[in-house]
């Protein structure tokens, strides 16, 4: 077997005993790198925005779920401390171990009482708010509406609030603004199961 210099860089190629030329190719070449790259971000490009829209559906149904313990949390406590009738959300919870007292009811995740980790970050991509409200001639609060809001308009797609009636009610689909208050929450439609 002999060894034949091709080229100005004298590259070395063996010549078998069948006398044809066989060059040792090691690695890519860079049109094959390119186009690679290429195909990688057409495939992110398509994957991006369908993983964004799961995300903000996932945090859209969490809130729904949210504000659904919320409301059960809040007739809870009601029941357990009349004279003190409803109260802010993080009256609702408490650090663990939590024992049931005015200050901490104990009835929902302090993920959720604190309205995330940290307090006041928000709760998967959501802010939530519970207000208790004093009724015409009670001496307590007798009333209450929350809220949950999407931290932005790439976390969620429609603010969500309900009321002491039980009922989840939502702001149309793209409305992300907090919602008003007790009225402005009785006016919005029931939320589609």
């Amino acid at each position: 077997m002999g060894h034949l210099a091709i080229g100005s860089r004298k590259q070395v190629a063996k010549i078998p005993k069948g006398g044809v030329l066989q060059k040792n190719n090691k690695g890519f070449s860079l049109i094959e790198l390119l186009i690679v790259v290429a195909i990688i971000l057409i495939i992110a490009a398509i994957a991006i925005p369908n993983l964004m829209r799961a995300r903000m559906a996932a945090n859209d149904s969490s809130a729904a779920a949210s504000e659904r313990t919320i409301i059960t949390a809040e007739v809870g406590y009601f029941a357990a401390y009349p004279t003190i009738g409803y109260v802010v959300l993080a009256s609702l919870g408490g650090a663990s171990p939590c024992t049931p007292l005015p200050a901490s009811g104990c009835l929902i995740d302090n993920n959720l009482a604190q309205n995330g980790t940290p307090a006041g970050s928000g709760k998967s991509g959501y802010r939530f708010v519970s207000t208790p409200v004093v009724g015409a001639g009670s001496p307590i609060p007798n009333e209450f509406y929350t809220t949950g809001t999407p931290i932005s308009a790439q976390t969620g797609t429609k603010a969500y609030c309900a009321f002491d009636d039980g009922v989840v009610r939502t702001q149309a689909p793209g409305v992300i603004a907090i919602v008003g208050g007790y009225g402005a929450c009785q006016a919005l439609l029931p939320l589609a199961n």
